[in-house]
Formats: C-alpha cells, structure tokens, sequence
C-alpha cells in the first residue's frame, strides 16, 4: 500500500503557480473536504483572537501562539482528513494568503462549510 502522502504521478507541484490567482483554485481543490475546511476556520479565527489579545494587552507572546495555533488545526485537517500535505511547504506566502482569502471567502458564502 503506497504512502498516504506520497507523491502520485497526477500531484500538482505549487510552485508552478507564477499568480496567486492561478494558484488559488488549487489552493480550494486542496481544502475539498469540508472537516479540513472547518478546522482552518477555528484556528485561523483563534488566531486573529490572539493577535487581538497581543495587541490589547501589550503581550507578544500570544502572537505566537496564534500562529502555532492556526498552522495545528489547518494541518491537522490536511493530515487527518484531507490526507494531503499542506502546499505551505512548497508554496508558503501563497498558502498563507489563500488561508486568509478561504477565510474570507467563508465569511461571505462564497466557501461552503
């Protein structure tokens, strides 16, 4: 039984995307579970509410665990139920702004959760 996370001859390599637009419907057909979806929307949410408790209390340290924070649930969906691995580790600033607009995008309908 090959690898859950090894690559197959029909895996996309991120870093052919040259735009974050051509890029973002791959970063969606990444995220096509809907559990791995809801588990990058709490830890993208407790991390902007630890950046806005960093900032309200004068407190740094909560930065941090707002990134630990949203990168542990975002790659826990990816392992546990996507069983892909993130494109942050081929394509990080691409990554990071696709969570931001998934996000955003869920906010306003346009994601389903």
């Amino acid at each position: 039984m090959p690898h859950p996370f090894a690559p197959s001859e029909a895996e996309v390599d991120p870093r052919q995307f040259q735009s974050f637009a051509a890029f973002y419907p791959f970063y969606l057909s990444e995220h096509s579970n809907r559990n791995c979806r809801r588990l990058h929307f709490v830890g993208s949410s407790l991390a902007l509410l630890c950046l806005a408790w960093a900032a309200i209390s004068g407190q740094p340290g909560w930065i941090g665990l707002g990134l630990l924070l949203g990168y542990a649930f975002a790659w826990a969906g990816h392992f546990g139920f996507e069983k892909n691995k993130p494109a942050s580790f081929k394509r990080p600033l691409y990554s990071f702004m696709g969570d931001w607009k998934m996000y955003a995008d869920i906010w306003r309908g346009r994601v389903s959760l």
